[in-house]
């Protein structure tokens, strides 16, 4: 089993998502799954999973264990309901301690709106307010290891940290507008792991193909068999309703993707398309 140091250090290939929340109304999944292409990261597991303690321990520990980068969404706010970092704590024998500096950054940048019926609020003076807002600034902390691994700031303008966990865990905020911000500025902490630096991500090939999947399947079958060795992933997605279906090569070599494109287009009497379904409107002008 792979060190903390080892998980914060090595090669990032394969990545997954964690979605925690009793109420799931989840686009973060696919904005990491769009920023994972763009980094040559393979997206290999989504899962989504209850505000239940049980269920977070178990998953964060499998996922640490079999991806690269683990990325956390949601459960990090002031309520009761909120036990993300309590949960991933207690799955690695961690303790939750005041990150001061995320401390200081929240007394500093946060902006919590006050109701006409809510007191005056003042930092010095101990109250439940203050006490649950204490909640979003104590982090699982490994005490042994570089503090500065273990919280990382994407955005100077904003108090929310990324809590790192057992060397490839990162905690993030479910709310999308700080999810993805967050997730962006989560790069140049990464960049250098990346099995491709300058960051040429993925590249894809699409081909709208007018037969069924069943009469192009042996042959995509036996083009898969072949290219898989040198990196290349063959789709096939059947467009419901659509007279075209779809195929995708997907890869970083993109000089080897085109060497195949007119192979493919001419074995499943298919064209090139630069997004999926463009030819719709001309299938419905004639």
């Amino acid at each position: 089993m792979a060190s903390v140091e080892e998980r914060n250090s090595r090669t990032i290939h394969t990545a997954a998502c964690l979605i925690i929340g009793d109420e799931i109304h989840d686009t973060n999944s696919a904005f990491m799954a769009k920023w994972c292409f763009s980094l040559g990261i393979s997206l290999k597991r989504v899962e989504v999973i209850e505000d239940d303690e049980a269920e977070i321990i178990e998953a964060a520990r499998r996922m640490s264990d079999r991806y690269d980068l683990v990325v956390t969404s949601g459960g990090i706010g002031p309520t009761h309901d909120d036990i993300t970092y309590q949960s991933i704590a207690k799955a690695f024998g961690l303790n939750l301690v005041l990150h001061e500096e995320a401390f200081e950054r929240m007394k500093k940048l946060g902006r919590f709106k006050r109701t006409e019926s809510e007191p005056e609020f003042n930092w010095d003076v101990e109250s439940p307010v203050k006490t649950a807002r204490l909640r979003m600034v104590r982090l699982p902390i490994d005490e042994s290891r570089d503090l500065a691994k273990q919280a990382l700031f994407p955005d100077d303008k904003a108090w929310v940290p990324i809590s790192v966990v057992n060397g490839n865990i990162h905690i993030l905020p479910g709310v999308p507008k700080l999810f993805e911000p967050m997730l962006k500025g989560l790069k140049p902490f990464i960049v250098d792991r990346l099995e491709d630096p300058e960051c040429n991500g993925l590249y894809r090939v699409i081909i709208s193909t007018p037969l069924p999947e069943s009469n192009i399947a042996d042959y995509l079958t036996k083009l898969a068999a072949r290219v898989e060795p040198k990196g290349v992933k063959v789709g096939s997605y059947p467009r419901w309703q659509k007279k075209n279906n779809t195929v995708t090569l997907v890869s970083k070599d993109r000089k080897f993707v085109e060497s195949l494109v007119r192979e493919v287009v001419e074995n499943v009497k298919g064209r090139r398309v630069l997004v999926e379904g463009e030819d719709d409107e001309e299938e419905a002008a004639t």
